[in-house]
């Protein structure tokens, strides 16, 4: 396969600390990467050297020509005032700019019939209605708010869907995804993996979703101590040659010690004959004195703390109800918590999971009902906004600044440089101003300064956005011992699927159901309900065929009004849009079964490995639900197309 990007001896530096040394990287057409490491390791900052976003202090990167890269990096920055069309139909976009003005038109009812035509003739043109049809089910798929608003008055997970949005428009030959799940929500996360997993694309990013990983990269790439080490298989794999790998380093860091003994003494022999030394083993002392200040025997770190006693009473919640605006946010919400519950909170951005949270907390008021805590409740609140940190202070100042000692779940105590250990802030980072830790370092101090309080009720939303899989880990193993009651929103699956055993789902106008089960059962759930409706459609549709054969004035009759009585609403056009959609999803349904059909027979032929036949199995089941998908959609226009005229 041909080479897309190759960067050569690569290094980086910041506050005289090196990120990486003479790094070297090739990525090939077709490969899907995941790159792993620890918050600070340098990951986002390589991202930005193979972008051209950044500069290397050594090294190079050497992109083929004509290879188009599409970068999402974590905060991308724009002028308040410019529009989201502005963002997604750039001007120096030809087909991006013939849509926006068929856009503007369709909305425009002066639009005279020969500007319509002239903009129709130029969409034809062009080919602009598979980009159209394209830019449509991304903004939906990603939630994408109406294209008129100006880019200020967007949230933050908003503006990280338009810019995700922006870049697969650009239709890149390669892609670099810094975090790309963040502010996703479930949803939105499961489009985008299997949009990922298609056989043209190419890509490496950074991300700490276990299951989003393991769906879509084939190869993962850890930055670790400034070196790259490139492992083919799934998470699994990688740590297990990982902690093979480590094991071999660390013998050579004992062998590096014991040697270094040797050294010190004929160092120090002869200090003021020192310059008749040879030059070499000179230097050869300095390397391997560097090597032996190394390790790789990682203590097994645990998090802990006791929780303040809970009462009988934890929290009370009754009708409570809050809308902003003509908008319901929660309707008529009762539940009463018990002791140890773990609580996984979902539904689409926007519904108004954070506000539930402010309610639940007193930091907002209900409209109508009461959230009563318990005189024992105590809450810990970790919010998606960095709160309350002071950026020109140093880190161990932010935990001392609440207590000097914290008490564990076994009642010893430790201290506040002990604690910080526990959640990977090694002594030497303690003493770090907290404006240079990386996002995800802000997001753990954050988060300690809630444990700190010793809560007995945890309320976190989105807490894994920016952790590396080392500090989810160390939280995972926390929270499975928590006694307290804990409340979780996350996009996570895998961390959603082990740490909760019920979900308040968010269904819109204000609706919360209660459902007893992790993500997974729930998915199983809706995927059963979204097949039962899809059989129910194309049984309605058979019936309707046949009952037409029959009879074919009963599509006239059946298309009128019941008892004489007027249509409620006057039949509308299929737009030209729906129609080009409702064209072309019958092609792509035929591609999507063959694609299927060919890995059915793969898997038949019987010379597969395990490996390959569990990828093959999993590529047919997320082809199922694109298929299923596409069908859908194919009736509903077919549907609209049957009854009303283009």
């Amino acid at each position: 396969m041909s080479i897309y990007l190759s960067a050569e001896q690569l290094s980086k530096s910041y506050h005289d600390h090196w990120l990486f040394k003479d790094l070297s990287l090739g990525i090939s057409q077709g490969d899907k990467l995941a790159l792993v490491g620890e918050n600070g390791a340098g990951k986002s900052t390589l991202l930005k050297i193979l972008c051209g976003q950044e500069s290397p202090d050594n090294g190079s990167v050497s992109i083929r020509e004509g290879i188009r890269i599409g970068y999402l990096r974590q905060q991308p920055h724009v002028d308040e005032n410019t529009t989201l069309d502005a963002i997604l139909f750039p001007t120096d976009n030809e087909v991006a700019t013939v849509v926006k003005e068929y856009e503007k038109a369709v909305k425009d009812p002066h639009v005279s019939a020969g500007r319509m035509q002239a903009l129709q003739d130029k969409m034809e043109e062009f080919h602009a209605w598979d980009y159209e049809a394209r830019v449509e089910e991304i903004t939906r798929r990603l939630g994408i708010p109406d294209l008129g608003q100006a880019f200020g008055t967007l949230s933050g997970g908003e503006r990280k869907r338009i810019f995700l949005a922006q870049m697969l428009l650009t239709d890149p030959d390669l892609i670099l995804l810094d975090e790309p799940t963040n502010h996703l929500d479930l949803q939105a996360i499961e489009w985008l993996e299997n949009y990922l997993s298609g056989k043209q694309i190419t890509l490496i990013m950074v991300t700490h979703d276990r299951y989003f990983l393991d769906k879509v990269a084939t190869e993962i790439l850890e930055l670790d101590r400034g070196k790259l080490y490139r492992y083919k298989g799934n998470y699994a794999y990688f740590l297990e040659k990982k902690s093979a790998r480590e094991e071999i380093q660390q013998t050579e860091v004992d062998r590096a010690r014991n040697l270094l003994r040797k050294e010190l003494e004929w160092m120090r022999r002869q200090p003021k004959a020192r310059g008749t030394k040879s030059k070499s083993r000179i230097e050869a002392f300095h390397e391997l004195k560097e090597k032996a200040s190394q390790s790789f025997k990682k203590d097994k770190l645990a998090l802990d703390m006791r929780e303040t006693r809970q009462g009988g009473k934890i929290l009370e919640c009754r009708q409570i109800s809050k809308s902003f605006g003509s908008r319901p946010i929660v309707s008529d919400f009762s539940y009463i918590f018990k002791k140890q519950d773990r609580i996984g909170i979902v539904g689409k951005n926007g519904m108004g999971k954070s506000t539930f949270l402010n309610l639940l907390t007193g930091r907002l008021s209900p409209d109508k009902g009461e959230a009563n805590p318990g005189l024992t409740t105590q809450f810990g609140y970790f919010t998606q906004e960095a709160e309350d940190l002071n950026l020109q202070g140093r880190v161990i100042e932010e935990v001392t600044a609440i207590a000097e000692f914290i008490t564990l779940s076994d009642g010893s105590q430790v201290s506040a440089s002990r604690f910080l250990e526990m959640f990977l802030f090694p002594r030497e980072k303690q003493y770090t101003f907290v404006n240079r830790l990386s996002g995800g370092e802000r997001k753990r101090l954050q988060l300690l300064k809630v444990l700190v309080k010793q809560p007995n009720f945890l309320i976190l939303d989105e807490p894994t956005n920016d952790f590396d899989i080392a500090a989810l880990n160390v939280l995972e193993d926390f929270l499975e011992k928590f006694n307290g009651c804990l409340m979780l929103v996350s996009h996570d699956r895998y961390f959603m699927d082990h740490l909760v055993d019920q979900l308040f789902v968010f269904e819109g106008e204000g609706h919360i159901r209660v459902f007893n089960g992790n993500y997974s059962a729930y998915r199983a759930e809706q995927e059963e309900i979204q097949e039962e409706k899809l059989k129910q459609i194309q049984e309605e549709k058979r019936k309707q065929a046949q009952a037409v054969k029959v009879n074919p004035r009963l599509a006239e009759v059946q298309a009128g009004s019941s008892a004489g009585q007027p249509p409620a609403t006057p039949p509308k056009k299929v737009s030209y849009k729906e129609k080009k959609e409702y064209e072309g999803l019958q092609a792509i349904i035929d591609r999507l079964e063959a694609e299927k059909k060919e890995l059915i027979t793969r898997m038949e032929a019987g010379n597969l490995d395990y490996a390959e036949l569990q990828e093959c199995g999993e590529k047919i089941a997320q082809l199922n639900e694109e298929i299923d998908e596409k069908t859908f959609r194919w009736l509903e226009l077919d549907e609209l197309i049957s009854n009303f005229p283009v």
